[in-house]
């Protein structure tokens, strides 16, 4: 069904200024959950903004493809497909259970259990190198550094070689932000030179294979099959980027949630203990990625509107995350909330494979940080990022009382 909320969804204009639209999405949710909206670039799509909906359909793989047009919503020629579709989040089930398989005990629980002191030391350094200036870029300085520092070592990427993972990084994800995208070559450049790049490392850890992913997904077998040349591209880029871009903007979005929650962030301080229902909540209110894409593989009925095989379904998690049948006082921001089944990692088969990793890293982040600069405040402009995609932020100045920083051992 069409409707009558007035309402563009992806208007990229709007996520740069206020993230995602939450008014719209609520309007929607209350009236028309499944529906239909017409776009310019990508085409008439499902808006699926009900969280009960969101939930089914990703539990649903036969009947929702990932791999048909890809999850990331994008009007991709041909040739730019073919490039990422082996790429995990493009993949359905078996071929996407068995190649999860190669990387997932990397991540499990107890093996990021393992992480948290070296967590502790890396976001340390971090903050003792801007902690006596009394300010600072939140996002360049801090937010940023600790993912990707955690992420590059756990892939086997040299620590030196971080800025570069970010500069790339950033120029394949953002790419309706002006301010990455200067020329439309620019993704594809970024990509070309990390797939060089990802060669480089595979050969290596071919011949010398050492204790890291790079390390295990040249060494694994899927099958009695190893990945090919292009497979572990593939599975290199979405490491890389997803384990740093999200991490990032959680973190960043986090700590804006506080400063403009003061009596939430009073609560937490006062209480520590609030702290793991606490980063929940900053994942639910945050929802870095704010949409994923599906295709219909056959006929079907979603939300009382009846779908058509071909047709395409966003999947709005922010939406979602804010559905009053979901959460009670969902538009409110409540770090001591429990339950708070929130799908900030995705459900199903596609759960984020780096969840108990984000979570060590923000928690960690925010222990640290509100102990050492308890009066942390924004001292100018937040700058969004220009994604209906990503729910980022570029850039958010802070100022704290400056502290005496003892030089380390």
């Amino acid at each position: 069904m069409t409707t009558g909320v007035d309402a563009d969804l992806l208007d990229q204009d709007h996520y740069a200024v206020h993230g995602p639209p939450h008014a719209a999405f609520g309007r929607l949710r209350a009236e028309a959950p499944v529906s239909w909206h017409e776009h310019p670039d990508i085409g008439g799509f499902w808006a699926i903004t009900r969280y009960r909906d969101l939930f089914a359909i990703s539990l649903d793989q036969k009947t929702f493809s990932s791999h048909r047009r890809g999850a990331i919503m994008r009007p991709w020629n041909e040739e730019e497909y073919q490039a990422q579709q082996n790429m995990l989040i493009n993949l359905d089930p078996p071929e996407h259970t068995k190649y999860r398989k190669l990387v997932s005990l990397g991540f499990s629980g107890r093996m990021i259990r393992r992480l948290e002191e070296h967590v502790r030391d890396i976001t340390t350094s971090i903050l003792d190198q801007v902690a006596g200036a009394g300010e600072c870029d939140f996002v360049d300085a801090i937010s940023a550094e600790l993912p990707l520092r955690v992420i590059v070592e756990l892939a086997g990427v040299p620590v030196e070689d971080r800025r570069r993972v970010l500069q790339w990084s950033n120029q394949m994800i953002a790419y309706d932000d002006p301010e990455y995208q200067t020329d439309p070559m620019v993704p594809h450049i970024a990509a070309a030179e990390l797939f060089m790049y990802a060669n480089e490392l595979a050969a290596d850890r071919l011949a010398n294979p050492r204790d890291d992913l790079a390390s295990d997904l040249m060494q694994g077998e899927v099958d009695g099959n190893r990945l090919s040349l292009q497979e572990f591209n593939a599975f290199f880029m979405l490491l890389l980027v997803a384990g740093n871009e999200t991490t990032r903007n959680l973190i960043s979005g986090g700590l804006l949630a506080l400063i403009e929650h003061p009596e939430e962030r009073v609560r937490l301080q006062a209480d520590p203990s609030l702290l793991p229902t606490a980063v929940e909540e900053m994942l639910r209110w945050v929802t870095p990625v704010n949409l994923f894409q599906r295709t219909a593989t056959r006929d079907v009925e979603v939300g009382g509107q009846q779908i058509r095989e071909g047709d395409k379904l966003v999947l709005f998690y922010a939406s979602a995350n804010r559905d009053e049948d979901a959460f009670p006082d969902a538009g409110r921001f409540d770090v001591g909330r429990t339950p708070n089944d929130h799908l900030a990692f995705g459900i199903g088969p596609h759960f984020c494979l780096g969840a108990n990793l984000a979570r060590l890293e923000i928690r960690v982040m925010f222990e640290e940080l509100l102990r050492r600069m308890p009066d942390i405040e924004v001292a100018g402009p937040v700058e969004r990022l220009r994604s209906n995609f990503i729910n980022g932020i570029k850039r958010m100045p802070i100022r704290f009382t400056p502290e005496q920083v003892q030089a380390r051992a």
